[in-house]
């Protein structure tokens, strides 16, 4: 029997592959096309920016005479210059009160809520998530006048007869940063407390009943049960509290604008300094940029630990 080509079954097997090749093709673009139209706003808003502040770090450039070329000499004089150096060893040191010091008070808060079973949790919710919804601007200004030489800091230390540590806490060398970093610790430890008590309410309570029946203590289900079950949330706290630390720039602004001297300064108000104050915008760019890297690269070593923990 002879079948013509068209209608051969060679043909309509190769009709039939091509058809199923080019769908399967479409397949494999499709989750990109869904992807596309948010990938383009983040690369316009986020992506283009960054691009184009990395070609500023390698110009000299005032906004006003023509940009000259020099190459990374921008981020050769980031690594001379002593103010400039000092303001990262700073946001170091700022980790300290964002991240590390609410971690360890969000814990324990979170473990003894989760224990006792507090009344009213929903209201204790609210009222310690407070900090996250207000204006850092109003944030700053409050505290501002809490820590002025007759603010109520000092009033209580004069009632509890400790007048002599007294002082402008803001305007002192030695204090204006741990006070600062005291501000966002009072910030940052509502969001990391509410993190891991959602965490640890996914803990089921057999757990803790199996480890009392074997005679465990409070301490003991808190390093044995508690703790284990909420790394993940524990790396997001981390992340997010990291990340403002290292990226703080309106409490500085408000509070201190880096003073007394430079000893208050952190990256992001020294970009702000470098290209508005001073005019140097190549400067600026590179301190961006370093800075861009450097949280990336925090945030990867934070992933990584958390991965690792949890395999």
């Amino acid at each position: 029997m002879a079948l013509s080509p068209s209608g051969s079954a060679i043909g309509r097997g190769r009709r039939g592959g091509i058809r199923h090749t080019a769908s399967r093709g479409h397949g494999r673009l499709t989750p990109y096309l869904f992807v596309m139209p948010a990938f383009l706003i983040f690369a316009a808003f986020m992506l283009y920016p960054l691009a184009r502040a990395a070609q500023f770090s390698l110009f000299q450039w005032d906004t006003i005479s023509p940009a000259v070329f020099v190459g990374f000499e921008n981020y050769a004089d980031l690594a001379r210059n002593d103010a400039l150096r000092g303001s990262f060893v700073h946001a170091f040191v700022l980790i300290i009160f964002y991240a590390i010091l609410p971690l360890c008070v969000g814990l324990v808060i979170a473990a003894i809520l989760n224990r006792a079973k507090v009344r009213g949790m929903t209201f204790f919710r609210t009222v310690i998530f407070l900090p996250q919804v207000i204006a850092m601007v109003v944030v700053a200004v409050a505290w501002t006048r809490m820590y002025s030489t007759d603010g109520s800091i000092n009033a209580l230390l004069h009632l509890l007869g400790l007048g002599s540590w007294s002082r402008a806490w803001l305007g002192d060398y030695l204090f204006a940063l741990p006070a600062v970093g005291l501000i966002g610790s009072w910030v940052e430890t509502g969001l990391v407390t509410i993190l891991l008590l959602a965490g640890m309410g996914r803990i089921p309570r057999d757990q803790y009943e199996a480890a009392r029946l074997d005679g465990a203590g409070a301490t003991r289900e808190f390093f044995a049960i508690t703790l284990p079950a909420v790394r993940g949330e524990i790396a997001v706290a981390l992340t997010l509290t990291v990340v403002a630390a290292l990226k703080t720039f309106d409490l500085i602004y408000m509070t201190t604008r880096g003073g007394p001297g430079t000893s208050t300064t952190v990256p992001s108000y020294q970009v702000y300094y470098q290209a508005f104050q001073l005019g140097q915008v190549g400067t600026a760019s590179a301190i961006g940029v370093a800075l861009t890297i450097l949280i990336f690269g925090v945030n990867l070593v934070i992933n990584r630990i958390s991965d690792r923990a949890t395999q």
